[in-house]
């Protein structure tokens, strides 16, 4: 099941149509192509003293359906996860949260350097970086790690933990985003079969 979170201006939803992203004005976070991407980036933050993610399943999954539309074809109804300005200061909340959440997991820096002839990347802890040559493992040329030669300073993570701290920072920013317009965040879940990110 994929999840879904935009926002969108409060009184468009007085008098709905029948698929929320007819709206010209809207909000919605990039999703990275990840299962459950949205309820991994929830994980460890809270929302009004309960997992955020416990919210978000629990606002879709109870016995009362959600009565707002869908956000697009494929989805099941919406539901309310935030309104302005009643629920103002626990978003925020949980916007900190979630940068900090991200901010604890990215992990140790490290140079990286690139093979100039197959392209095969090379990444060094800050703390073990020494300007010495070595032969690239794929094609056995020399890749000379020279500070005027490398890419940049990275984080070294796996890459799904990467695709969701960036999420989480994403998902900080929309919130922050939809709250300073006061328009109410919703969310939605794909129908049984629905393939979409």
């Amino acid at each position: 099941m994929a999840y879904r979170i935009f926002a969108l201006p409060a009184h468009v939803l007085a008098h709905p149509p029948p698929v929320l992203n007819a709206v010209d004005d809207w909000l919605e976070p990039e999703l990275p192509e990840l299962e459950d991407s949205l309820v991994r980036a929830l994980a460890g933050a809270e929302y009004r003293a309960i997992r955020a993610r416990d919210r978000l399943r629990a606002l879709l999954q109870s016995d009362v359906p959600p009565e707002l539309p869908p956000p697009a074809e494929g989805y099941g109804p919406s539901a309310y996860f935030a309104r302005a300005p009643r629920d103002l200061p626990a978003l925020l909340r949980l916007a900190d949260q979630l940068e900090q959440l991200a901010q604890r997991s990215t992990g140790e820096r490290a140079m990286v350097w690139r093979c100039a002839h197959c392209g095969t990347r090379y990444a060094v802890p800050l703390h073990l970086v020494r300007e010495v040559s070595i032969r690239c493992e794929s094609c056995s040329q020399t890749v000379l790690m020279q500070m005027d030669r490398a890419l940049g300073e990275e984080a070294l993570t796996e890459p799904a933990s990467g695709a969701i701290n960036a999420l989480r920072y994403r998902l900080s920013g929309f919130f922050r985003e939809a709250m300073a317009r006061g328009w109410p965040v919703l969310v939605s879940m794909s129908e049984p079969g629905h393939r979409d990110a």
